[in-house]
């Protein structure tokens, strides 16, 4: 990202930014200065959207989730509705038991005010002339009717329970799948936190309507939908009256519906917004310390947080506004009708047990509509959530499986790698290689070297398949890279990077990680190979050591030896070493070179470094310009030729004295 430092409000009395020059964040990087200053006199709300820095692209970080044009969101309300339909699809059988329960639960409850009506009607009259039998009668069904509620309701609760986490434990599962299997393109430009918020947040707000608000949900709309039959049927006049009310729910209703649906995505999307600020903030703790920038992130992270307050106070303000509205209204319909039927009951009209049971069912009708409004809250939540994921879930590799995959060719000699007029840019308007044309035997290793932004962790990328080419191709033993399946190309090409990641587990776990079948011999085997026996017996447990998160226990040199050793035992066809000693000493160092014999043999290599050092043990160097091959050959000949390897090979000779 490029641009100013992050822009938030700053109150009067705040001391000035007056000199820093790292936003001491994960995502923003920029100057912070006296226009930084001006900014903050002049800034309003609108800053907030900038506190990572200006972005070249503005929707760098965004996935199809966070796209909010009509027409994605169009699009991601299909999406959602036919995620919902694929999660459900193998629970068909239970749903219709959940049907059947919901339905026997609401005959039982709507029973109970027509029961009412004929204790009233049909039990009073032959109990006042000694027949108790027809209200005992009536309350007999009454209790029996509450049983029934019960354990329908029951029943109802428990597959419902079961068929929710079901559906929660798949979607997780196809969420987290689905970022596990997205190319490394798609996760270096989206942001962490939102990966966290889609997982976290997003699934909690499904969660949350799962178990504590479906049931209720689906059971108020049986409601209205059951009294409203049942209204007409008991006295159309009453129900004619009731009617009147219907405009006015229906466009209450509308506009809340409408206005609530936008102000829960907006909610989405300021929740997701706090937790990228959090996750951001703390992976680069180092950084925030060292630059003294935790006031500067308070402040951030203030301002994101207000943000989804105010969004979150909308969309309970349009609650403040719906559910005492559908009382107002039930309330006064309730009251027309009470007066109007206490009419035609002094006019003989309707009896006294229908009016009884039309005003009980009448507040049946309205007290779920208010509830609704409730529930309403976690619906529109869940709603807004799950067309995130949905949107998560329509992003497509752009490094694809191949339909129909070719298998490398069996039997040596192996590892012959082709690059056939490859171009290649980050973003089409800016080209990193420009018709690169490069042959590897097998078993050779290659030297990459140059200047920084020269090409070389590019080429390691393209090899690795972590991107495609935008023209031209490469070739691994004659198969081109987009023709191999993917699982088949990760254990022919391995790339060690400067930036080893160990998982928290045991030593050997992390060793084995390019090759979980391996035994204890060949994990032991693969650590003496490279240099990293005598440390890892010296640790507390041995191989069996916790190295704790992120391989914290050990020691960067460690952490490399282990890198090292994982990919000695996952014994690729070609192994990419992509500045992979940098972060070592120089004892450690040199111990790593004369292991590197060992895992370099009878495999093909690509050898980035800066410390020429490294390029010590290669067969052949390029020297890399600007995307293009500005020398070729032999170290010894190239420094014969007096060229830019020969320059770069006298500076560090001379660094050595």
């Amino acid at each position: 990202m490029t641009g100013g430092a992050p822009r938030v409000p700053r109150p009067r009395d705040a001391p000035r930014d007056t000199g820093a020059r790292t936003a001491g964040h994960g995502q923003a990087h920029g100057a912070a200065g006296p226009r930084h200053d001006d900014a903050n006199r002049t800034g309003g709300r609108d800053d907030l959207s900038r506190w990572r820095g200006r972005a070249t692209d503005p929707d760098a970080d965004r996935s199809r989730a966070e796209d909010s044009s009509p027409a994605a969101v169009a699009r991601l309300r299909a999406r959602s509705r036919l995620l919902l339909r694929q999660l459900l699809r193998p629970h068909r059988r239970a749903l219709g038991l959940a049907v059947a329960l919901l339905l026997a639960q609401n005959a039982a409850a709507m029973s109970g005010p027509y029961l009412v009506m004929l204790g009233i009607d049909r039990g009073i009259g032959p109990l006042r002339a000694g027949d108790p039998g027809p209200l005992i009668a009536v309350a007999a069904a009454f209790v029996v009717a509450t049983a029934v509620e019960y354990a329908a309701r029951r029943a109802f609760l428990t597959l419902a329970a079961r068929i929710g986490q079901a559906v929660l434990l798949d979607l997780r599962r196809r969420v987290y799948g689905h970022f596990l299997r997205l190319d490394v393109g798609f996760h270096e430009r989206y942001t962490s936190g939102r990966m966290v918020s889609r997982l976290t947040s997003d699934l909690e707000s499904i969660a949350e309507l799962v178990d504590g608000g479906i049931d209720k949900l689906v059971m108020a709309g049986l409601s209205v939908l059951s009294v409203a039959g049942i209204l007409l049927w008991l006295d159309l006049p009453l129900a004619a009256v009731t009617l009147l009310a219907f405009p006015f729910l229906f466009l209450l209703s509308r506009w809340f519906a409408r206005a609530s649906a936008g102000a829960y995505r907006r909610t989405r999307e300021a929740v997701a917004l706090v937790i990228v600020h959090f996750v951001e903030s703390l992976r680069g703790i180092r950084a925030v310390q060292a630059y003294r920038r935790e006031e500067r992130n308070e402040r951030i992270f203030a301002a994101v947080n207000d943000d989804y307050r105010r969004s979150s106070l909308r969309a309970f303000r349009l609650i403040a506004i719906y559910s005492p509205g559908i009382r107002l209204i039930g309330n006064l319909t309730t009251a027309v009708v009470l007066g109007y039927g206490g009419w035609r009951v002094l006019g003989g009209g309707v009896e006294v047990g229908v009016l009884a049971a039309f005003l009980l069912y009448l507040r049946r009708f309205f007290e779920p509509m208010e509830e609704l409004s409730q529930f309403y809250n976690a619906l529109q939540s869940a709603t807004a959530a799950l067309e995130k994921l949905a949107g998560v879930l329509d992003e497509r590799p752009a490094v694809a499986e191949p339909a129909d995959p070719v298998p490398l060719p069996a039997g040596p000699p192996r590892g012959a790698v082709t690059f056939r007029a490859v171009d290649f840019g980050y973003r089409r308007q800016t080209p990193i290689l420009s018709g690169l044309d490069l042959t590897v035997p097998p078993g050779q290793t290659v030297a990459l070297i140059g200047p920084t932004g020269a090409g070389k962790s590019t080429v390691a990328k393209l090899l690795a398949r972590f991107h495609d080419p935008d023209a031209g191709a490469v070739d691994l033993d004659g198969v081109n890279l987009r023709d191999l399946a993917d699982a088949e190309l990760r254990r022919a090409v391995v790339l060690v990077t400067q930036e080893t990641h160990l998982f928290s587990g045991s030593v050997a776990d992390n060793i084995r990680f390019g090759r979980p079948d391996a035994d204890d011999e060949a994990v032991v085997a693969a650590a003496r190979a490279i240099g990293a026996h005598d440390f890892i017996a010296a640790l507390p447990d041995g191989y069996a050591t916790d190295v704790h998160r992120r391989g914290g226990r050990l020691s960067a040199g460690q952490r490399q030896l282990v890198a090292f050793a994982r990919a000695f035992l996952a014994d690729p066809r070609v192994l990419i070493l992509d500045e992979a000693t940098s972060s070592l000493d120089v004892p450690t160092e040199r111990l790593v070179q004369r292991a590197l014999h060992n895992v370099l043999r009878d495999r093909t290599a690509l050898v980035i470094a800066h410390r020429l050092s490294t390029v010590e043990t290669a067969d052949r160097v390029l020297v890399l310009d600007d995307g293009r091959i500005v020398e070729d050959g032999p170290p010894a000949e190239l420094i014969a030729a007096d060229g830019r390897y020969a320059a770069l090979h006298r500076q560090w000779r001379d660094s050595l004295l």
